[in-house]
């Protein structure tokens, strides 16, 4: 496994970036799939992936495949999308005998609210139309594990922070305006605890699974920080930073208004239960798993998260 080659497929969002630079780093063999970037070191291969032949293309020779793709953020996009997506995934992987590491979210657990802290045997009844989409291609993965198709893992990270990643709501919604000398603005309520997942920390859990046949054909929950509200949050931009921020809570009246004209504010909304009360993660079993893994502390994520965008 080692010395065999490790395929990223959408190598150039925020988590794909950051499982390349660990492949990188552990002098793992190593492809590239992206439409748009360029990558020192790595082979670089580019394709559509709702189409199966290029997915075939890309994956022949694997050993490993991490699936960190980003569909656009619509509804609409993901349903239409996600199954063709993850069936070409699906077949090129078992045809040509490579591991998947698919990166997931934890939009399939309901309904909400959630209890804490919810793990990996949490009731997967999603109260949404893209949560639906999720369990949907979870349920497809699922199924070809059992049936023998192939090997991989389902990795499930909660909401981004740190570097390189631009769909964060702290980084449209903090540091964008902060950039900008705008005071920073939150769709998001006052009050309860959220569990973030650094796209560093994401990068290197994804390429320890990948090198562990043990934790083959299960579900994982991947790392988290400690649950901080959004005001925790803003004072950690502010330590790190120098400045003296306060957050502008959007009111529910306004949201509305701008969902109509900003399409991410809209498609944002069904989601916006996981934020309305505490939503903490656990990851005890990665932590047992593997007990040397370090979570890099929120202060030192705000930092190279601010460095990556400057």
């Amino acid at each position: 496994m080692n010395n065999s080659l490790h395929t990223v497929l959408g190598a150039s969002g925020g988590v794909g970036q950051s499982v390349l630079q660990v492949l990188l780093e552990k002098e793992l063999p190593a492809r590239a799939v992206s439409r748009s970037m360029n990558f020192k070191g790595v082979e670089l291969m580019s394709a559509d992936l709702l189409k199966a032949e290029e997915v075939d293309r890309v994956v022949a020779g694997s050993a490993v495949v991490y699936l960190c793709v980003g569909l656009e953020y619509k509804t609409e996009v993901w349903q239409r999308d996600w199954p063709v997506l993850m069936d070409n995934v699906i077949e090129a992987c078992s045809k040509h005998g490579a591991t998947l590491i698919f990166l997931d979210n934890v939009y399939m657990y309901g309904p909400a609210p959630l209890q804490q802290k919810f793990d990996e045997g949490y009731t997967e009844n999603p109260s949404t139309q893209k949560g639906i989409v999720r369990k949907m291609i979870d349920d497809k993965l699922k199924a070809a594990f059992i049936q023998g198709k192939l090997q991989g893992v389902i990795a499930r990270a909660a909401d981004f922070i740190g570097p390189n990643a631009n769909n964060s709501v702290f980084y449209f919604s903090f540091l964008e305006r902060i950039i900008k000398n705008k005071a920073p603005q939150s769709l998001l309520p006052r009050g309860p605890k959220h569990t973030y997942a650094n796209t560093i920390d994401l990068g290197r859990a994804l390429v320890e699974l990948g090198l562990e046949p043990e934790t083959y054909n299960a579900v994982w929950h991947l790392p988290v920080g400690e649950p901080v509200s959004v005001d925790e949050m803003m004072a950690i931009f502010n330590d790190v930073l120098e400045t003296s921020y306060k957050v502008s809570y959007m009111p529910k009246l306004l949201k509305k208004i701008v969902a109509a004209f900003v399409p991410v504010v809209k498609e944002f909304d069904e989601m916006i239960y996981q934020f309305e009360y505490d939503y903490i993660m656990s990851f005890e079993k990665f932590k047992k798993q593997f007990p040397n893994f370090k979570i890099t502390p929120y202060r030192e994520v705000v930092k190279q998260m601010i460095e990556s965008f400057r």
